[in-house]
């Protein structure tokens, strides 16, 4: 009896016309088809090596520098290098040079200027970078590899000076990457070593007493230019808005490359970091905040936990490796891994603002003294992530395809010890520390999380104007707490996006894609329903010929279930089905010559079940390169960024705040001196205020003048 595939299963469509492709693929090579078609306009000639030369004029790659505001390449939203002007989903790419003058000192400074990404969700928060992508919390990978599991406890705050580039993929992507919630992930570029020798060292000096030096060293280290080597390295002596809490930080990151020939290459990857901070959140009630309180309102500096006790401490150590070689003219292998080692000794006091609306329920007319929570842990992490593909070019009738082939495989433990002692009380307006000690803390039950997928993803050009994107993937997880039953979850996965690319620089398109994200279960023991989702995308991407400007505007669509939210700091919940409808527009490059600019505007309706954020976010950036009076290389620049007022279901209505930046610099070939000043005014703001009770300031004012010689 013959079958059918039912048009009602794309996932069986897309599988068999994927493996048939395959097939014909491995019997007919792309170098054999001497009469196939041209490339599209613009698109890659795989088989061409390009030259390497110095940053300043070397071709772009996925992983490499840029020149400027507008990265035109990137591999985070298919895993292959490809154009952005191709790549039919909305991508962000945060340069390094944006970085750098934007003076970011984290990953959401860096992200301030993102289309579809609230920066500061949770305002300023030493102990994590809190984003949302479309409305909802994004999986962080570094080097397209899972960089940590849980909240916190295996959460080490990446350096941005660490970094070539952050990638926001905005929508789902468990076809990659096999997790990652509906809203996107944000993907970190690790820098590299570079075939030029380029030296620089730093020092930094600032608000709240910061004190930095950092330094970046890269270039070949034998003459044959086969090993390169880079080093990275930084150390921070810093305060916080936030009295008793630092920022002290130090890291090296040291990568060596091995390039025996054109066609292979292997970096070694290593990080040590130490942090020593406490948290800036206090988890204040709404009253004293937003609402009106007799004594006033709560200054933002106001540390209500207790001095020597507070801490989040960590240290996180890493090692992986970059491998790939072209096996011939058309196939080439890949593999990314690391493995990381994270400890964490997390010990604070909180007020209790979640009890009753309002907050105070020690004291309910005075509105004064505020129960606190105390909790202590000790944690161990360990993440081990390898990602191995094989990339091949060939054709088929008039067809070109780029096919992709995957596994990847991720292995996630945490142990430790906890204890939640009994908090005590204090005033929030006039506090008195009163001393606490506890080191009474119990073993917690192991729990391991293990995923494997296998994935495979087709890039075609249909006709030399119109590309067709499809994927499928296949996942297998299992969830295991010690003393508790394991859970095992699987998925199916896909993926597909169309796009027209025509002659004007005009290219439309749409797509398809779906998210699946196991939960690791909390310290706790509360154990989580894997994430499911889905997402319908259209947009337009517009390239003007010759210019080094870029237009986009996406319009998107998601669904999903299980979404976790937060009831208590410690607790959370999930919620059945939620859902977001947006629209992004952004414009980044260079209007004019010596005119850099970075636009975006951002509308979500997000379902009332999921945390408040504002429905609408603007901001504008803006460097101009100049002289004056016989000195070359000063820049000025400026930013303004807008969000307007929200409110997070029953919770008091967040007011709408404009921030401003600012920078001037002055470079020369061996020295750069900056100023940047973040939040100019100043400003006070409340970053939201929760339904669950808690309020979260935002960063005030943050002058950084920094100094670094180059050579």
């Amino acid at each position: 009896m013959s079958h059918r595939v039912s048009p009602f299963q794309p996932r069986r469509l897309i599988l068999a016309v994927l493996l048939a492709e395959l097939a014909v693929g491995m019997a007919v090579p792309a170098q054999a088809q001497t009469a196939g078609p041209a490339a599209p306009d613009g698109a890659d000639t795989e088989t061409a090596t390009l030259p390497q030369v110095l940053v300043t004029g070397q071709a772009e790659t996925a992983t490499g520098p840029v020149n400027g505001y507008l990265a035109k390449r990137s591999a985070t939203a298919t895993k292959t290098d490809t154009k952005l002007s191709e790549t039919p989903q909305a991508v962000t790419i945060v340069t390094r040079d944006q970085i750098i003058d934007q003076g970011a000192g984290n990953l959401q400074d860096a992200l301030n200027y993102a289309a579809g990404v609230r920066s500061d969700a949770y305002g300023i928060d030493s102990r994590s970078d809190g984003m949302l992508v479309r409305g909802v919390s994004p999986d962080e990978y570094l080097d397209g590899v899972r960089k940590s599991m849980s909240y916190y406890t295996s959460t080490a705050r990446t350096d941005p000076y660490t970094l070539e580039r952050i990638e926001v993929l905005r929508g789902a992507a468990a076809m990659l990457y096999g997790q990652g919630g509906t809203g996107g992930v944000v993907n970190m570029v690790s820098k590299r070593p570079q075939e030029v020798a380029q030296h620089e060292i730093g020092v930094q000096y600032g608000s709240y007493q910061r004190k930095q030096v950092q330094a970046d060293f890269t270039g070949p280290l034998t003459e044959d230019g086969k090993w390169l080597y880079r080093l990275v390295a930084v150390k921070r002596d810093a305060n916080t808005q936030v009295d008793y809490v630092p920022d002290d930080h130090a890291l090296v990151a040291p990568s060596l490359t091995w390039k025996p020939n054109a066609d292979t290459s292997l970096t070694l990857q290593a990080l040590w970091q130490d942090d020593k901070t406490s948290s800036t959140s206090q988890f204040f009630p709404w009253s004293g905040i937003l609402t009106s309180n007799p004594n006033g309102t709560i200054p933002a500096n106001r540390f209500i936990g207790e001095p020597g006790f507070d801490r989040y401490n960590t240290k996180r150590t890493t090692f992986g490796w970059a491998f790939e070689t072209a096996l011939n003219a058309d196939w080439k292998f890949r593999q990314n891994t690391r493995y990381s080692y994270n400890k964490n000794d997390y010990r604070s006091i909180y007020a209790d603002s979640f009890s009753l609306p309002g907050g105070y329920n020690a004291d309910p007319v005075n509105q004064a003294v505020v129960d606190r929570y105390a909790s202590a842990s000790l944690a161990q992490t360990k993440v081990f992530g390898a990602d191995q593909s094989l990339e091949g070019n060939f054709v088929t009738g008039t067809m070109k395809h780029k096919i992709l082939l995957g596994v990847d495989y991720l292995h996630y433990k945490q142990t430790g010890s906890a204890g939640y002692p009994l908090g005590t009380q204090i005033d929030v307006f006039n506090p008195v520390y009163t001393g606490f000690t506890f080191d009474d803390l119990s073993p917690l039950a192991a729990n391991t999380q293990k995923q494997t997928g296998l994935y495979v993803q087709d890039q075609i050009s249909l006709t030399s104007k119109l590309l067709l994107t499809v994927g499928l993937r296949h996942d297998k997880a299992r969830n295991e707490t010690e003393g508790s039953d394991t859970q095992k979850s699987s998925a199916t996965t896909k993926r597909a996006g169309l796009m027209y690319l025509s002659d004007s620089g005009v290219s439309p398109y749409i797509s398809y894609s779906e998210s699946f994200t196991p939960v690791a279960n909390s310290t706790q023991g509360q154990v989580f329903k894997p994430l499911r989702g889905e997402q319908w995308e259209t947009g337009v991407k517009y390239e003007p010929a010759g210019s080094t400007l870029s237009l986009n505007a996406a319009a998107y669509h998601w669904k999903e279930k299980n979404q976790l939210v937060a009831i208590t700091p410690v607790l959370s919940a999930q919620l059945d089905s939620t859902q977001a409808r947006g629209v992004e527009l952004e414009a980044r490059g260079q209007v004019v010559k010596g005119l850099d600019v970075i636009a975006q505007y951002n509308y979500i309706d997000l379902d009332e079940q999921l945390n408040g954020i504002p429905s609408q976010q603007t901001s504008v950036w803006a460097k101009y390169n100049f002289a004056l009076a016989g000195v070359t290389g000063l820049s000025v620049g400026g930013g303004v960024r807008h969000m307007n007022e929200f409110r997070d279901g029953t919770a008091p209505t967040t007011p709408d705040v404009t921030l401003v930046d600012a920078m001037f610099a002055w470079d020369s070939t061996n020295w750069r001196v900056a100023l940047n000043v973040n939040n100019l005014g100043n400003k006070t703001y409340v970053a939201t205020c929760l339904s669950r009770g808690d309020c979260w300031f935002g960063a005030k004012r943050n002058a950084v003048l920094s100094a670094t010689y180059r050579w």
